[in-house]
């Protein structure tokens, strides 16, 4: 299977149930704050991508993609990659980490063929926003992949298992699913990537990430990234990473750019009126809207649409399909308003949105900042507003 061809799988990832867990109480205090100034630091690259030592067909696909200079992730990142050493990457999300890993294994896939990698994503979106970069990196290679997540046919990763791809990419529960019907064998992989892997361990995937690293070949080159490395994920690196180098290029957290305020009501009618009235400010360019059920998510979106607002939903109860449709016109600007729950929207990777509103309050502080997040991407400003009933405050 080629590049061209790559294959997508359906199935359900085993996460936490968010929708049955108990809402902590937060202080509405707590959702109010300033964000820092933005000061956009300029970064003198060591580098060109041309600089790097790769195979000409992926140079070539690199100056397709406009790509010229390189991030400071992929920078410092890529040269260690190539010399085949493992590294810890720290970065926040949006700072182009995907090309910081998949550039060093497609050069290693493409001319030592004995070789095979697995990269470890924590939701389905983002293992699809991996799959479109290795294919738009290693197009016309020869190299092929397969897609382990929730929610696309299982015939179809089996079949893309059967033909022995170069890369896999998937969820750590969908992954272990077809280590234990013996339809993915590991022992040959000798490529590991942890993406966003603090995600991972607060989605409660640690053990099955230990299952799966457990079943790779002892003599492997592991790449892991995330934005925080905190006791458990430190663990991970004793265990299973050989003398890493650590590149760190984070600049403060994500929500530290995001510009956080409340906003008061006292009836459901009174509510929605004032979420129509915040979708209709010219500066709310393009909004997340979070509230907590499939059901209510799906109400919101309809609502909303029949007051004239491009919105869409976005929750576990849809297919991978439909999920994707709704995140691809949400990145296109075809919808401008996404309503999703907190699981489905853990995986979403877009860098102009303005606005988070929790239209809900989250179910824990942590849910929160995974929440506004979402906003403030790669140093930019955004804005995250928190509906709070006037009784609470």
């Amino acid at each position: 299977m080629s590049y061209s061809s790559y294959s997508s799988r359906n199935t359900r990832n085993r996460r936490p149930s968010y929708g049955s867990r108990r809402k902590q109480y937060i202080h509405p205090g707590k959702f109010i704050k300033a964000a820092k100034q933005v000061q956009a630091e300029a970064y003198e690259p060591t580098h060109n991508f041309d600089d790097f030592d790769i195979h000409p067909l992926l140079k070539e696909n690199i100056k397709a993609k406009g790509y010229i200079a390189p991030s400071p992730i992929q920078d410092q990142t890529i040269p260690h990659a190539l010399a085949g050493k493992d590294v810890i990457g720290i970065a926040n999300t949006g700072t182009g980490k995907t090309a910081a890993f998949a550039i060093p294994i497609l050069q290693r896939l493409i001319v030592d063929q004995n070789s095979r990698a697995i990269i470890i994503a924590p939701t389905r979106e983002l293992a699809q926003q991996i799959e479109d970069e290795c294919i738009s990196f290693a197009r016309r290679s020869g190299l092929g992949g397969v897609v382990l997540i929730g929610g696309s046919p299982m015939g179809k990763q089996l079949r893309g298992l059967r033909e022995r791809p170069n890369v896999v990419i998937g969820t750590p529960g969908r992954i272990k699913d077809h280590l234990q019907r013996g339809s993915l064998d590991l022992s040959r992989f000798n490529i590991v990537v942890l993406d966003e892997v603090d995600r991972m361990v607060d989605m409660g995937f640690i053990g099955d990430i230990r299952s799966i690293l457990g079943q790779v070949s002892p003599n492997r080159q592991s790449l892991f990234f995330s934005a925080t490395i905190d006791a458990k994920i430190n663990a991970l690196i004793q265990t299973f990473m050989n003398s890493p180098v650590t590149v760190s290029v984070k600049q403060g957290d994500t929500s530290d750019f995001v510009e956080q305020n409340i906003v008061q009501y006292n009836s459901s009618n009174e509510k929605i009126g004032k979420l129509h009235d915040l979708l209709i400010d010219e500066n709310v360019k393009k909004a997340l809207v979070f509230d907590d059920t499939q059901r209510s998510v799906e109400r919101l979106s309809k609502e909303l649409a029949s007051r004239g607002f491009k919105s869409g939903a976005i929750h576990g109860g849809k297919t991978q399909g439909s999920r994707q449709r709704a995140l691809n016109h949400f990145r296109e600007n075809n919808i401008t308003v996404l309503v999703a729950t907190d699981v489905a929207a853990r995986g979403i990777d877009v860098t102009d949105i303005t606005h988070v509103i929790n239209y809900s309050t989250p179910a824990s502080y942590d849910d929160y900042i995974h929440r506004i997040g979402r906003a403030g991407r790669a140093g930019k400003a955004g804005n995250a507003l928190t509906f709070v009933e006037k009784t609470n405050y």
